[in-house]
């Protein structure tokens, strides 16, 4: 596991205005030359954190939408602790306010999340720190409070599912760990990777199983940090059978991360590496996980420190994997998180520390032949617009995206943007 600190001889060079201690932290193919044009979009700041109040400050996390078209993150700092928070963002007539759901003592109900939020089937919220609990990360469930409120800046109750110790279960690293949001199979029961501990200290893929007594945690798969990878920083996918598919940002022949699957079996699970990153590949070692298309292809990204990093398309023929597609990018750090695929089979993520002012960027990819189109959606500028987006990208119904900045904003703590065609 790498401290970004540390890959950097300053944390600016590495494109974050924040302090280190705050980040919870090939082939040679035919790739097609096109230009990089810049397409007119609007963006609109929905909100600009601060260091006061519930809300909390610096949200490392993407977001997630609702059914009424409500918004919910994580923020890695600020709240009633100083230990970060999750948010909720509703519309209010012409605009948007925002609602501190929950703010982290830094006790037994952890601290420092940095991870997306997930529904689970029963509509309330799933998620993780990266501190707090033992001392190595929680999993935790937030729902309302079971009494009508008559305000949205009512809090919510946590319940606290898990509290890694960091051993042969698993845990996080304050300072050193990224994470990626929880998934559910159709029974209920919970996944999710954590980039240390475990047998070899290299990190796990666990699964929760919700038992009379609360829950119980299985390990599925201990990393090695050899040919099966290590440190994985993303989270998993499920395909339509049952297997796992999701990246490790350590490991790998040229050790610099692998695209993993994990299958079940009657004696466990089996682990798969289905692609070994190396330099040229951006540069390798992805922070960000894998989507699915519809015919089994996988996407990702990498995002280097002091790289570009890129983005890529994973294909399997007669049982191998290779990169069908993939696009660099410049700049002094890349994408952090998993892109999201639209329904004419579009790509678009953020690079944190590209784009014409090297504060960030929104991209689309559009396929075209053996490579990619890219558009540039829109670049930060660093200032009160948003700087350094390290979450991903949603859309809503009507196609319009919602992100966020970790930087920027009227107080410089970080935005929640949209994007409008």
């Amino acid at each position: 596991m790498r401290n970004l600190a540390q890959s950097c001889s300053s944390i600016q060079q590495c494109g974050f205005g924040f302090p280190a201690f705050a980040l919870a932290l090939l082939y040679v193919l035919p790739v097609l030359i096109v230009a990089q044009p810049l397409q007119a979009q609007t963006l609109n700041i929905l909100y600009s954190f601060s260091s006061s109040g519930n809300v909390g400050n610096m949200p490392f996390s993407g977001l997630v939408m609702d059914r009424a078209g409500g918004l919910y993150g994580t923020n890695n700092g600020g709240g009633e602790h100083g230990l970060g928070t999750v948010y909720r963002l509703t519309r209010a007539g012409s605009g948007w306010t925002a609602a501190g759901l929950y703010s982290f003592q830094g006790g037994a109900d952890g601290a420092y999340p940095v991870a997306n939020v997930t529904f689970g089937p029963d509509g309330s919220l799933y998620g993780t720190t990266i501190a707090g609990g033992e001392g190595f990360g929680i999993v935790f469930n937030l729902r309302p409070q079971p009494t009508f409120c008559k305000t949205v800046q009512c809090p919510w109750t946590e319940t606290v599912l898990y509290r890694f110790t960091g051993g042969t279960d698993g845990g996080f690293a304050f300072g050193f760990s990224f994470a990626d949001a929880l998934v559910f199979d159709q029974a209920g029961n919970i996944y999710g990777t954590a980039p240390v501990g475990g047998a070899s200290g290299n990190g796990v893929v666990f699964k929760l199983t919700h038992t009379r007594q609360g829950w119980s945690e299985s390990v599925l798969w201990n990393f090695t940090g050899g040919s099966d990878g290590g440190s994985p920083d993303s989270g998993v996918i499920f395909d339509s059978v049952g297997n796992l598919y999701g990246t490790a940002d350590s490991g790998g022949a040229s050790h610099r991360g692998v695209v993993y699957e994990l299958s079940p079996s009657p004696s466990g699970w089996t682990q798969k590496t289905l692609y070994a990153f190396d330099v040229t590949d951006g540069g390798g070692f992805p922070i960000g996980g894998v989507i699915m298309d519809a015919q089994g292809n996988l996407y990702g990204t990498t995002g280097p420190y002091g790289q570009g990093g890129e983005a890529y398309e994973l294909t399997a023929s007669s049982g191998n994997w290779s990169v069908s597609r993939r696009q660099l990018f410049s700049g002094q750090s890349g994408p952090f998180d998993t892109p999201i695929l639209d329904a004419q089979g579009n790509l678009y993520g953020t690079s944190s520390g590209g784009g014409r002012n090297q504060a960030g960027e929104v991209f689309k990819l559009t396929p075209s032949g053996n490579g990619w189109i890219y558009t540039r959606l829109y670049d930060f500028t660093g200032s009160s617009n948003g700087d350094f987006p390290i979450g991903g990208v949603i859309f809503d119904a009507e196609g319009n995206l919602y992100g966020t900045t970790a930087n920027g904003g009227q107080d410089q703590e970080g935005i929640v943007w949209e994007i409008t065609p």
